[in-house]
């Protein structure tokens, strides 16, 4: 782009994010750990999930600050957390928090270099602080705007190569807006959720479509081999004991540790007991079908990691969202049958 079609082409998208952006809570504030906080959920989760659940708002009023946040307890944390997934991310806030504390006493820093050097703090996130709490330039480069550029451009090579990300960085430092970066990266994001949209964009009612090189922008952006995707059945006990109490297991994996759910046991050891409830669910590649099959109690002994506890005390216990389900629609048949 020649400098006056990229000024033209800034002035007509702030034009537009002016008359139709969205009223995000992230978008009233400049508190730096509140916008950290939106960035880390909207990484793996929707916004539509994010804001639909109230996952954002609970989240800040159970910790309303870094210092709050730093002084976290695994339990509370995770079920702050909890229905959003991945939730390596909760602890990695907190990491965070912690060192913003003992490195800046409690204030984010605004050079790319000190936020680099937070832990979970990486390009993507840096400049989206910089961005969006501070309005300092920093180009925000996400899957929205990846897909804005690469068609904006006519990019016809792979966008999740090293050489496709560099490329799409090179063209998002050029375009941005140095004088309203805030505004800016908020509206070519919006772009790529509203107008420019996965499959078929709206280029009819497109603010920054006389801008757009692509002549056939739905086959864009072009991307390497899609990840197959694995289905694995998953096998968890229902298993009650004369009290009413329920065998859970307390997680120590990668994945899903200090998180509470029924336990588990290898198909070859359950999968001739009758299944009560299954609950589907994704992660990562996997596409997993969750069966759980009802028990004896004397058949099973304790695992390492399990304990018999009180229905009344599941409310409190951190839980992924597939067994909360499952658990849910289990205690209330067993209730409906009382």
């Amino acid at each position: 782009m020649t400098h006056e079609n990229r000024e033209a082409f800034r002035d007509a998208l702030l034009e537009w994010f002016a008359r139709c952006g969205k009223d995000y809570p992230w978008r009233r504030t400049r508190d730096g750990y509140a916008v950290l906080v939106s960035e880390v959920m909207l990484q793996q989760t929707q916004i539509a999930t994010v804001l639909g659940k109230s996952y954002y708002s609970r989240f800040l009023e159970s910790f309303p600050d870094v210092t709050a946040l730093a002084a976290a307890a695994d339990a509370s944390l995770l079920k702050a957390w909890e229905g959003l997934g991945y939730y390596r991310r909760a602890r990695m806030l907190r990491d965070t928090a912690r060192a913003v504390i003992a490195k800046h006493a409690g204030k984010f820093p605004h050079n790319p270099h000190e936020l680099l050097d937070l832990p979970g703090i990486g390009p993507y996130t840096a400049n989206a602080l910089r961005a969006f709490a501070f309005d300092l330039p920093g180009a925000v480069v996400d899957g929205n705007v990846t897909r804005v550029l690469a068609r904006l451009m006519d990019f016809r090579e792979a966008v999740d190569t090293a050489a496709g990300q560099r490329q799409i960085a090179q063209w998002a430092e050029m375009l941005e807006d140095k004088q309203q970066p805030r505004a800016y990266n908020s509206a070519v994001m919006e772009l790529g959720q509203t107008h420019c949209r996965p499959g078929l964009p709206d280029c009819a009612n497109c603010p920054v479509a006389r801008f757009c090189r692509a002549p056939t922008p739905a086959r864009l952006p072009l991307k390497r081999l899609k990840t197959v995707i694995t289905a694995v059945d998953e096998h968890a006990l229902w298993l009650r004991d004369a009290a009413g109490h329920l065998l859970l297991h307390c997680e120590e994996g990668r994945r899903r540790t200090g998180l509470w759910k029924l336990p588990t046991r290898a198909a070859s050891d359950i999968a001739h007991l009758p299944v009560v409830a299954e609950q589907p669910y994704s992660i990562t590649r996997y596409r997993v079908r969750l069966r759980v099959h009802a028990g004896a109690v004397d058949h099973f002994p304790l695992a390492p990691g399990e304990a018999w506890m009180a229905p009344a005390a599941l409310t409190d216990l951190p839980m992924p969202s597939p067994f909360r389900k499952v658990l849910t629609k289990l205690l209330g048949e067993s209730t409906d049958r009382m």
